[in-house]
């Protein structure tokens, strides 16, 4: 379906794109004179399919930054309106309708949904009160599937081989991230859906709903990773729900972790007072789902999980500005990923090594370093060891270690340094399509612009340009 736009949405995206109205109007092939009732009727107005269909097309082309500035009017224009007239909740059902209809209600909507990728890329997640309570009455409720008829299910042997895709999807997204593959798990997700309105012995039903879990939850990160927030959330939702079915209480945990996660790296543009705000109300947010994610599963996971799921206590805690507390939740974390038995973990967390763990601290610590550049050092050092200890096949990863690293050095004023390492963090960005990637790199740019007038520094800006316009 053509997504709608108002008169402010057009507006902000020429201002985004640095035009006047005459010379959009140009671009556009429309009269200037419906360029003006745009920016005077505002919200007022909705535009036509073929008038939505051409600004569709500017903002596919525009550069990222463009869109970042689309996308920071947009949600500023959101935040002008009370918490109380703008509410956002679970999709009816999320918690407490029956799963399969759950899932292939998402996947419909999914697959289907033709709309802007950015603009309006942050609404439609779940935060606050909204986001917790239904939670946390789901997983405190005995929930009991009806049983159903019998019917003829699938063999042990194809439940084997569906937990293996579910696998491999995995292991490709950790390793090359973006959202490559993302239909392809979403296909294979609806499969696993659609048997398990089946009814199938224990054994192979717990199998199929795991493998449930595992698709949901690649399919949420790789969401994220391509900039849908919302169906993120809500298949980490499916996720959560299935793994919880599946008995599989560290998987479940897992999920949770993610939901967090999401919560935690959602950029937040607008002004600096209401960016603060909604960074501080996304933290205890997702400090929130770990506490819940400790109390429900804590003594059935294995030291590994632990060790994650301290991480992102930490994160929450930097976030919110509390470096004793972040400390000592990293020191949590160390210690339980050094008493842990690798032999005792499921396979989906094998990418929680001491690569993962000090490259996840090294990015906590130079978030903290924005604000006060102390932390820099204290950054670098961690990302550092990441780069060392990082295992070569984990791409997407690498990029962002990189990436970091030339921050941090920014920030302690090792320019010289820091275009050395821009020069290979260049070329590990153009190994991988994640939009997590693309995303930290314009920061870096951004972060470059105050040494301009260093040469190195606009060799590496020249060198960076390129990947910015591709991700367009």
């Amino acid at each position: 379906m053509q997504v709608k736009w108002t008169g402010a949405e057009a507006t902000a995206l020429r201002e985004a794109l640095g035009l006047t109205q005459i010379r959009f109007a140009n671009r556009a092939g429309i009269a200037k004179s419906t360029v003006t009732k745009w920016r005077h009727l505002g919200d007022a107005i909705i535009l036509g399919d073929k008038c939505a269909g051409i600004l569709d097309t500017m903002l596919a082309r525009a550069t990222p930054e463009q869109r970042a500035r689309f996308a920071a009017e947009v949600e500023s224009q959101l935040a002008e309106y009370s918490t109380e007239s703008v509410v956002v909740q679970w999709v009816p059902g999320t918690w407490t309708g029956e799963p399969t209809s759950v899932a292939d209600g998402l996947i419909r909507e999914d697959l289907l949904l033709d709309r802007r990728q950015v603009g309006r890329a942050l609404l439609g997640v779940v935060v606050g009160t909204h986001l917790l309570e239904p939670l946390e009455r789901w997983l405190s409720s005995s929930e009991e599937i009806p049983p159903r008829i019998t019917a003829v299910g699938v063999g042990l042997q194809e439940a084997l081989e569906l937990e293996n895709s579910a696998r491999i999807f995995r292991e490709w997204d950790d390793q090359f991230g973006g959202g490559l593959r993302r239909k392809a798990v979403i296909g294979q997700l609806s499969e696993v859906n659609e048997m398990l309105r089946d009814s199938h012995p224990p054994e192979i039903k717990r199998r199929l709903t795991r493998a449930k879990a595992l698709l949901a939850e690649t399919a949420a990160t790789m969401s994220w990773d391509s900039g849908r927030q919302s169906k993120a959330q809500q298949y980490y939702a499916v996720a959560v729900r299935a793994a919880k079915e599946a008995d599989d209480p560290a998987l479940c945990a897992n999920a949770l972790a993610g939901m967090a996660r999401q919560l935690l790296a959602l950029d937040h543009y607008g002004l600096d007072a209401r960016r603060e705000s909604v960074e501080r109300e996304r933290a205890t947010d997702a400090l929130e789902l770990i506490r819940i994610a400790q109390d429900h599963f804590g003594n059935r996971l294995t030291a590994t999980v632990h060790a994650m799921l301290h991480t992102r206590e930490a994160w929450a805690y930097g976030k919110l500005g509390r470096p004793s507390a972040f400390r000592r939740a990293c020191d949590r974390a160390h210690e339980a990923l050094t008493s842990s038995d690798p032999s005792t973990d499921p396979y989906w967390i094998n990418y929680f090594d001491a690569a993962e763990l000090v490259g996840t601290v090294g990015g906590r610590l130079l978030e903290m370093a924005r604000r006060e550049p102390v932390f820099a050092a204290a950054a670098a050092e961690q990302i550092g060891q990441a780069i060392e200890l990082r295992r070569p096949n984990r791409r997407r990863s690498a990029a962002l270690d990189q990436l970091g690293m030339v921050e941090a050095r920014l920030i302690e004023g090792e320019v010289e340094e820091a275009c050395r390492i821009g020069e290979t963090a260049v070329e590990a960005v153009g190994k991988t399509a994640s939009d997590r990637v693309q995303k930290k790199l314009i920061k870096v740019y951004r972060a470059t612009e105050q040494f301009v007038q260093v040469g190195r520094v606009a060799e590496l800006r020249g060198r960076m340009k390129p990947l910015l316009i591709a991700t367009a």
